[in-house]
């Protein structure tokens, strides 16, 4: 990766040191002004985030021990551990490409508008209005619901949790609903009050995440309840009984790797928090893939060696295949409640920032009127230094989603494939615009870039492995299809796609005019 040095540091008539493309305010704070009005936009947000504490949000976001344990379930009809261990592997390298690929894009237009913004800067003048309003409803849907997924997910592993001590409980869709709106409420109040120690809230669930990835490993491979299996079973286990998918249940396995990384394009939206965007975002958006990959293995080894048989794990309370295994391999359910606890900790450190940047997100989308009510949303709050409503706005969405759970128990499924879904379209079509229409001549200038032909090769990567994740996460866990298994993603996808369709035509055409165009930085 290139990215071009640092400009001289001059001193401004106060005294005060500062960069060419920044402004010190009254109360001596440092704003990166005129590379944020290049761009069509006012400072707003304040700039209180450096390169660790966005690589730590984006491994909050990524949040490897839910991310891959949560939806684990989908491994297990995937094969089992070949599928866990491989499929971690490949996942990693295919994600990379997607960051790669973002952060350039993020380097070369660092706003909080993020892949909505790319596009219309990228696509041609008869287009680029329209396909910029696409990229942002479909960004929108996918920072709803896999924030959606997240607080939905952490209600059902606490469900899960409470089983390990009453193993005939299973929270029903009311009981569920409700853990699930304290935990919504929870977060709302820490995101809106808490928003100068966030930062510090990254850091502290980096360390807690690497303490909680090196205890789970100690304690597994010590006590190893029902016996370690060999090198080869736990690398290589691959049951196919479970699927019904023959050889495609390999892929079924990609399912919770692809999950816990879907969500690396959303840090672009803390852009405008943080000094010199167009080179610490994009880097932290690289970084999190290798540095959370590695951690993960050292996370999922661990389980793979030590798991109970896969039939067992699929009867699990809540769905839920974590708690479960915890207890089954610690051999009591205060050994499986204490590694349990850890990833507690870590789903609500999850919860917190991904919130966080799913607020920026529709914060952005409302200050470029595409949204109804774009005025009152985007709005900040001067005493708080956030945009509240854009934060009341993300709640409530979620609560009014979560009532999905009442009449279907594959909710969460279909949350977090129509997150990632809706997630990876909205990275796919700046990558394409760019790729395609723009030759990849915009992001050549950008000063964190991977080169022309090495480029190229990431991007096609990119597209190709978002085409197949699209039709993965569209398609039902296991054969024939029940009411549990049933994926109801592309429904719920085309749904919102329509409801933005409808508002374009009646109201956004004649008020959306997309951001404000830009030649970069």
């Amino acid at each position: 990766m290139s990215a071009s040095s640092s400009p001289p540091i001059l001193a401004d008539e106060k005294g005060l040191s500062t960069l060419p493309h920044q402004l010190t305010n009254a109360e001596g704070e440092i704003h990166d002004l005129d590379s944020l009005t290049a761009l069509g936009y006012t400072p707003e947000l304040r700039r209180n985030r450096s390169l660790f504490t966005l690589l730590f949000q984006t491994l909050a976001i990524a949040a490897i021990p839910y991310g891959e344990g949560g939806p684990l379930i989908s491994a297990i009809y995937g094969g089992g551990q070949l599928s866990i261990f491989v499929g971690w592997l490949v996942v990693l390298v295919l994600d990379e490409c997607v960051a790669v690929s973002l952060g350039e894009l993020a380097s070369r237009y660092p706003t909080s508008a993020g892949p909505y913004y790319w596009s219309f800067q990228l696509a041609g003048e008869k287009t680029r209005t329209v396909l910029s309003f696409i990229t942002g409803v479909v960004w929108l849907v996918g920072n709803w619901t896999i924030t959606l997924s997240v607080n939905f997910g952490f209600a059902s592993l606490i469900s899960a949790t409470v089983a390990i001590y009453h193993p005939d409980f299973a929270a029903n869709s009311w009981q569920l609903l409700l853990i699930f709106y304290a935990i919504c409420l929870l977060t709302f109040v820490i995101c809106a009050f808490g928003n100068r120690f966030l930062p510090m809230v990254d850091t502290i669930c980096a360390a807690w995440t690497a303490g909680s990835i090196l205890i789970i490993l100690i304690a597994l491979s010590v006590k190893a309840d029902v016996g370690r299996h060999s090198a080869a079973f736990t690398l290589g286990n691959y049951d196919t009984s479970f699927a019904g998918w023959g050889g495609f249940t390999f892929f079924i396995g990609l399912l919770p790797a692809a999950y816990t990384f879907s969500a690396i394009g959303m840090i672009s939206s803390m852009a405008e928090e943080v000094a010199d965007p167009a080179v610490k975002v994009p880097k932290a958006m690289s970084l999190c893939v290798p540095v959370g990959g590695i951690a993960g293995l050292f996370f999922i080894i661990p389980i793979c060696a030590t798991m109970p048989p896969l039939a067992d794990v699929l009867a699990a309370p809540s769905y839920q295949a974590i708690p479960y295994i915890f207890h089954v391999v610690m051999g009591t359910p205060g050994g499986g409640l204490g590694l349990t606890f850890l990833v507690l900790a870590i789903t609500m450190f999850c919860s917190i920032s991904i919130t966080v940047a799913a607020s920026r997100c529709t914060w952005a989308f409302a200050r470029d009127d595409a949204i109804p009510g774009a005025k009152f949303f985007s709005t900040v709050n001067k005493s708080l230094g956030v945009p509240v409503n854009a934060l009341v706005l993300v709640t409530i969405v979620q609560m009014l989603l979560g009532l999905i759970n009442l009449g279907s128990t594959s909710a969460f499924t279909a949350f977090v494939s129509v997150g990632v879904i809706a997630l990876a379209v909205s990275y796919a079509i700046p990558i394409a615009i760019s790729l395609l229409w723009n030759r990849r001549t915009e992001v050549n200038k950008a000063k964190w870039n991977a080169g022309g032909l090495v480029g190229t090769v990431l991007n096609v990567v990119s597209l190709s492995w978002i085409a197949f994740e699209v039709v993965l996460f569209s398609m039902p866990t296991a054969l024939p299809v029940t009411a549990i298994s049933m994926n109801y993603a592309s429904v719920v996808f085309t749904g919102f796609l329509a409801i933005g369709a409808v508002w374009y035509f009646v109201y956004a055409r004649s008020v959306y005019k997309g951001p404000p165009a830009s030649d970069g930085l």
